[in-house]
């Protein structure tokens, strides 16, 4: 397993990984009420920061207050109070030698109508076209909002650098706020943010120009989901639980520096697309649910164990059930000397 070109170390922006699995990120609520960041995280983080080298890709993590409005318990890195708590996160993943960037994310019109009332927010999105049948109709945001947040967005990454992140993941997927002036069923806006491609991806685009200004290119990357909508992960052709043809094709065409798959990988199918289908690309595979029951997972990979399952219904407890609590396999814990 230690020829395969998963373990094969790999330049990603300003770091070094050692191995190319990788930690997708994952929203656990397990934040305060007032998205600061509690010491539950840091163990949390710590854990699956077990094997040196690893990338992980910090949880959806708010710009701004005004971002919010779903999500109760999701951080934020606004305020200092957060940067702090955050600090002692980064310091924990980088004392153990693996990497750690900040997804940076606003709701849009994914907000949950009652938790935004009680933020004292409105929903809001590009155009005043709800999620779905029932769900809140969003007010459609001024030019001014607009703007607005794409400086929350370069703060926010700011912000992330003086917490210690090694970079950030603008999060321009999954039905989130970025995602949906980029899709034409949830933006039919008439001005300079809506109706070509080049108006609907203009939003992202300002974020990342601004994002790139403040930190620079090495620092910062881009989730796109191409394939998804609102809050359900993508499954690429021959990934696991999933029959679909979605392909990633045309990423791989047209990106030539490093790239991060997610969508439901395997053992197998991870060592196909990095071994045989692309010898020749720069790919990190990223591993999501079974990270959250394996905090050793990239011991389990390399070694050939089996992995843990992962209980559902405690993804998203404010608890240390199911968070911090799934066990290291006892091999790594020999080759730690732990007892």
């Amino acid at each position: 397993m230690a020829e395969s070109r998963l373990f094969k170390s790999l330049q990603v922006g300003n770091v070094e990984v050692k191995h190319r699995i990788g930690m997708a990120p994952l929203t656990r609520l397990r934040a305060s009420s007032d998205r600061v960041p509690v010491p539950l995280m840091k163990d949390y983080y710590g854990q699956r920061a077990s094997v040196p080298g690893t990338l992980i890709i910090s949880e959806g993590t708010f710009i701004s207050p005004s971002a919010c409005g779903g999500f109760a318990n999701a951080p934020g890195i606004w305020s200092q109070d957060q940067v702090t708590s955050w600090r002692t996160i980064t310091d924990e993943v980088h004392r153990k030698g693996c990497f750690i960037f900040c997804q940076l994310f606003a709701m849009g019109r994914a907000a949950d109508v009652e938790v935004a009332t009680r933020e004292g927010l409105s929903v809001v999105g590009p155009s005043a076209i709800p999620t779905e049948e029932g769900a809140p109709i969003p007010r459609p945001m001024t030019i001014d909002e607009i703007k607005q947040t794409v400086k929350d967005f370069m703060t926010a990454s700011k912000n992330a650098i003086s917490a210690g992140f090694d970079g950030v993941e603008c999060h321009g997927g999954n039905g989130f706020l970025a995602d949906q002036f980029i899709q034409d069923v949830s933006n039919q806006r008439d001005d300079d943010y809506g109706g070509t491609v080049e108006n609907r991806s203009r939003l992202i685009n300002d974020i990342m120009k601004a994002v790139v200004s403040a930190l620079g290119p090495d620092r910062v990357g881009l989730r796109l989901s191409p394939w998804s909508v609102y809050q359900v992960e993508s499954r690429i052709a021959g990934a696991d639980d999933y029959n679909g043809n979605e392909q990633l094709d045309f990423a791989y065409k047209l990106w030539h520096g490093p790239l991060l798959v997610a969508g439901g990988y395997n053992l197998a199918n991870a060592q196909k697309l990095v071994n045989e289908e692309y010898p020749d690309k720069d790919i990190v595979v990223m591993f999501g649910r079974h990270f959250v029951s394996n905090p050793d997972l990239v011991y389990r990979i390399k070694e050939g164990l089996a992995l843990s399952a992962y209980e559902r219904n405690t993804f998203y407890l404010n608890s240390p059930l199911g968070y911090v609590d799934y066990p290291f396999s006892v091999e790594y814990l020999a080759s730690e000397n732990i007892d």
